[in-house]
C-alpha cells in the first residue's frame, strides 16, 4: 500500500517510523505544512517528501493519515473523503459540534472510511478493563475513576488553539469511559481553575479540572485533568463493581507513591509523556487502520464516536462556564 501523512510534527514523526515499519505499507508519501520539516522527517525514515498536502493527495495514495495541526483537521477530512481516501485522524475531527457534523456528512456522502486516532482503545490495560466490565467480573459497576495529569504545561502557543483542558485532554477519558463501560453521559458537572502559569488565563483555559459525570445506569464516574503534575504523566481509570474493582495504569512507572509504612518504594522511572506511555497503543492503531483501509477488519473508532465525546467534552466546558449540571446534546 501506498500510505501518505500529512503532519510531520511530534506525534507525526512517530506515525511516520510505525507506518514505514508496516509489512503492507510499500511506499510512504509525507507533507506538511513547513516542507523543510516533512523533508527531513522523509530521509529519516525512508520516505518521500511532497511539497504540500494537495501535492500529496494528488499523488494518489491509497489512504491517508492526518497528524497536522487541529484546525486543519476537517478540511483535510474533506478533502480525503472527496478523493474517496480511508483516511486516519488524529481527533478532533474539527473544533466544534457544528463542524464536527458537517464533516461526518460529508464522509458519509462520499461512502469512505473515517478513523479518529483515540489510542487508549489499543492499550492493552483499558483493554482488559473493557473485556473485566462487559463479562460482569466486577459485578454491578458503581464507581469509576480517572485520572489524566500531564507533567507539565503546554508551549503557550498551544493552548489557544487546542480547545481548552476538556476538548483536547479530557476528551481521551469520555471516550475510553464509554468504550469501557458501554454506557453514555446523562449529566455532567464540571469545574476548573486556571492558577499555574499566566497562559493559562491569557487563552481562557483551566489547568486543572475535576468532574462529575453520571452515566445512563447510574454509575458515578469522577474524572480530573492537570498540565502541572510534577510527579510526571500519569494516566489511569479506576473501575468498583459490587464484587471487585481494578485499576488501569498503575504499574511500578505510574507516579504515585505511599506514604503508608509497609508500602513498597515505587521502583520504575514514571512516564514522561503520552508518547512513551501509550507507544504501543498508538502503534496498534495505525495497524488496525491499514487493516481497514485494506478491508480486513471493521473500523475500530469512526467519527460517530468521536462526536459523542465531544459532545461530553463540550457539556464540562458549558458547566464550568456557568455552574451547573449539564446534559450532553
Amino acid at each position: 500500500m501506498r500510505i501518505g501523512l500529512i503532519g510531520t510534527g511530534r506525534i507525526g514523526t512517530f506515525h511516520a517510523r510505525t507506518l514505514r515499519g508496516l509489512p503492507e505499507v510499500t511506499e510512504l508519501l509525507l507533507a506538511d505544512a513547513d516542507p523543510a520539516r516533512a523533508a527531513t522527517v522523509a530521509e529519516t525514515v525512508d520516505a518521500t517528501a511532497l511539497p504540500s498536502p494537495d501535492a500529496l493527495l494528488a499523488a494518489a495514495p491509497d489512504a491517508v493519515v492526518i497528524a497536522s495541526a487541529t484546525a486543519s483537521h476537517a478540511e483535510l477530512i474533506g478533502a480525503a473523503a472527496r478523493a474517496g481516501l480511508p483516511t486516519f485522524c488524529e481527533k478532533p475531527v474539527a473544533a466544534d459540534l457544528t463542524g464536527t457534523v458537517t464533516v461526518l456528512e460529508e464522509v458519509e456522502r462520499a461512502g469512505t472510511v473515517l478513523q479518529i486516532g483515540f489510542m487508549r482503545r489499543f492499550d492493552a490495560g483499558y483493554a482488559a478493563a473493557r473485556e473485566a466490565v462487559r463479562a460482569g467480573r466486577l459485578g454491578r459497576l458503581h464507581t469509576v475513576r480517572t485520572v489524566t495529569s500531564d507533567p507539565a504545561p503546554p508551549p503557550p502557543g498551544y493552548l489557544p488553539l487546542s480547545g481548552g483542558l476538556f476538548r483536547d485532554c479530557l476528551v481521551h477519558d469520555v471516550d475510553a469511559l464509554r468504550w469501557v463501560t458501554g454506557r453514555e453521559v446523562a449529566s455532567v458537572y464540571a469545574v476548573g481553575v486556571d492558577t499555574g502559569p499566566p497562559m493559562f488565563r491569557e487563552a481562557a483555559d483551566v489547568a486543572t479540572a475535576a468532574v462529575l459525570l453520571t452515566l445512563d445506569d447510574g454509575t458515578l464516574v469522577t474524572a480530573t485533568a492537570t498540565r502541572l503534575n510534577g510527579a510526571g504523566y500519569d494516566v489511569r481509570m479506576e473501575l468498583a463493581g459490587e464484587r471487585d474493582q481494578i485499576a488501569v495504569g498503575l504499574d511500578p512507572r505510574t507516579p504515585l507513591s505511599s506514604v503508608e509504612p509497609t508500602a513498597e518504594p515505587r521502583g520504575g522511572v514514571p512516564w514522561d509523556g503520552f508518547l512513551t506511555r501509550f507507544a504501543p497503543a498508538y502503534e496498534a492503531e495505525l495497524a488496525a487502520f491499514v487493516a481497514v483501509a485494506r478491508g480486513e477488519r471493521a473500523n475500530p473508532c469512526d467519527g460517530r464516536e468521536a462526536l459523542e465525546a465531544l459532545r461530553v467534552a463540550e457539556a464540562c466546558e458549558v458547566s464550568r462556564r456557568e455552574g451547573r449540571a449539564v446534559t450532553p446534546a
